[in-house]
């Protein structure tokens, strides 16, 4: 159980570094912003906050498993 959230952790922050634009450097960032729609960044940004979410819950509940 414990390597199961602990997986579900790393990637749901993985995830949400993909899509949030957290490994790009600024030009590209820019580029990014510039041609993509205000509804496709909507669309992103939920999916990374979501994602994002379930990854810190997950090792959460890693932590808790770890030091109970």
């Amino acid at each position: 159980m414990f390597k199961f959230f602990l997986i579900i952790g790393v990637v749901g922050i993985i995830i949400s570094g993909i899509f949030i634009g957290a490994w790009t450097g600024g030009q590209q960032q820019r580029a990014n912003f510039h041609s993509e729609s205000e509804g496709h960044r909507n669309f992103r940004t939920k999916l990374a906050f979501f994602s994002g979410l379930i990854g810190v819950i997950s090792l959460g509940i890693t932590g808790l498993i770890y030091f109970l």
